[in-house]
């Protein structure tokens, strides 16, 4: 009777939403997956993300929302948004894509990592399924509210790609841009199809890509699929950025820092923005301390000295590490207070006003004081 309860409740929903029939909305909650095979045994193999779950009949992959029903792979939560909101790019975090731009953010539940440090376990430790939004429904609130663009976001979108891949398609047609928070898990083949839909991802490391961090507190086996979808991406013509949220004494090694940010130097190349991101007590880690500054600070030295032009404390509002400096002169070229542009002392080709030095940047900055609203 409950789930009887709730399946009414539903239908109510979408019928006050003004739908045609609310029965064609429920038909559309679940899409077959386009990221998988099909094994023996009526048994699929996800090949969204790098954990490659065999899932059997009846069964689901470790993110809860990709499952096998009679043999086929099916995004269950497809477009149940969880969140809907107009946010600055600075809020994903991005300093280096369209500075001063606002995009709507969608996220649905659920994820494919098992942080115990999750800064947003309300959806991502979650598979509620709210409410049925189409993709041609967000592109509209994108244009009723100015947005630049669209960013997939607040969990994981690699476990939402083909909702994600269908709103993509249309923003691009919009003239929006498209922009991943992800935390890189993604396999070469969802690399492939982002190839001209998605044109920017910051992606997340946690603990500095330490192997042991990432098996006791993220879930993980190992951070280097992260790596190679980095390197998918970059190759793909997908801007890139890095965040890595430092964690007090289990995930804030400086010889972990040095090693991660000695890679990204070498293999994403010099120009790569990177931010370190402080960690605050949330989730089953509420014991935990928030990450000093002065650690924060000495990632920001090492990061430097590995050679890194661009490079940020996040979390830490007011501080000159949320600002871009010129690499060459060390000049104010983008200040920023919170998630808003102030100051720009660039020219219209993103040249330091100082020194003439080309900064690395796409898209013309603009200022901004933009209003966070949610909108769902």
């Amino acid at each position: 009777m409950p789930m009887l309860f709730g399946y009414c409740l539903h239908l109510l929903l979408y019928a006050s939403k003004g739908y045609k029939s609310a029965f064609a909305v429920i038909r559309i909650m679940k899409k077959e997956a386009a990221f998988y095979e099909k094994l023996s045994g009526n048994k699929v193999r996800c090949t969204a993300c790098n954990r490659y779950c065999v899932i059997p009949e009846g069964s689901y992959g470790f993110c809860r929302v990709r499952g096998n029903e009679n043999g086929k792979l099916y995004l269950l939560n497809y477009g149940m948004l969880e969140a809907l909101q107009i946010d600055p790019i600075e809020k994903k975090p991005f300093n280096h894509f369209h500075p001063g731009s606002k995009v709507l953010g969608i996220g649905t539940s659920s994820c494919n990592f098992g942080c115990l440090f999750c800064q947003n376990s309300a959806l991502s430790k979650s598979t509620r399924a709210d409410d049925y939004f189409d993709p041609n429904e967000v592109i509209e609130i994108a244009k009723k509210y100015n947005a630049d663009g669209i960013a997939y976001t607040y969990n994981e979108p690699t476990i939402f790609i083909e909702y994600a891949l269908d709103v993509a398609r249309l923003a691009k047609k919009e003239g929006m841009f498209n922009a991943f928070v992800t935390n890189g898990y993604m396999t070469d083949d969802v690399v492939s199809k982002m190839k001209g839909l998605i044109d920017a991802a910051v992606v997340d490391f946690k603990g500095n890509a330490e192997e042991k961090f990432a098996n006791k507190y993220e879930i993980i086996m190992s951070n280097e699929p992260i790596k190679k979808s980095l390197i998918a991406m970059k190759n793909a013509g997908i801007h890139i950025e890095i965040t890595d949220l430092v964690i007090p004494n289990v995930g804030d090694s400086l010889d972990a820092c040095d090693s991660l940010t000695k890679w990204i130097y070498e293999n994403l190349g010099e120009d790569t923005p990177v931010q370190f991101t402080r960690f605050y007590p949330s989730y089953k880690m509420i014991d935990y301390n928030e990450t000093p500054l002065e650690t924060l600070k000495k990632h920001y030295e090492i990061a430097k000295r590995n050679g890194l032009k661009y490079v940020y404390i996040g979390n830490v509002p007011h501080s000159k590490y949320e600002n871009t400096y010129c690499p060459k002169c060390n000049g104010l070229v983008i200040e920023r207070i919170g998630f808003n542009v102030e100051k720009i002392n660039m020219d219209e080709s993103n040249r330091c006003l100082k020194c003439g030095t080309k900064i690395s940047m796409v898209g013309k900055p603009r200022l901004s004081s933009q209003e966070i609203i949610n909108l769902y």
